[in-house]
């Protein structure tokens, strides 16, 4: 007997790691925005640290990676919401969401590589 082989795993991975990101990292970047228009910005967030933080590789690396995943579980989140109230066409509805996060993630890396 032979095992199936699936491409699922490649799928769900991404999409299992941006739910993941998005969970853990979207309340601290609220709470933190939060405190910053109540004006109590800690000198770690100021502007300078921040773009020092976005103008290095790593920076540039860890950046992208939080925006590509939550553009990619949003994306597919998105989809099987439209379906659950009854947009069957799948293939069109795919194609849509994930063309938007498709150039979701050419602007982040565009605008990311702006930074010097």
């Amino acid at each position: 007997m032979t095992v199936a082989k699936s491409n699922k795993p490649i799928v769900w991975g991404p999409f299992a790691a941006g739910g993941t990101i998005t969970a853990f990292v979207t309340p601290v970047l609220v709470l933190l925005t939060l405190f910053a228009a109540m004006g109590f910005v800690p000198s770690l967030l100021t502007y300078e640290n921040l773009h020092a933080f976005a103008a290095n590789w790593l920076g540039k690396l860890v950046i992208f990676g939080i925006i590509l995943l939550s553009l990619w579980h949003a994306a597919h989140r998105l989809r099987v919401t439209l379906h659950d109230f009854g947009i069957r066409a799948d293939t069109w509805v795919a194609i849509a969401v994930y063309f938007i996060a498709s150039l979701g993630t050419i602007a982040t890396l565009f605008y990311l590589l702006r930074i010097s």
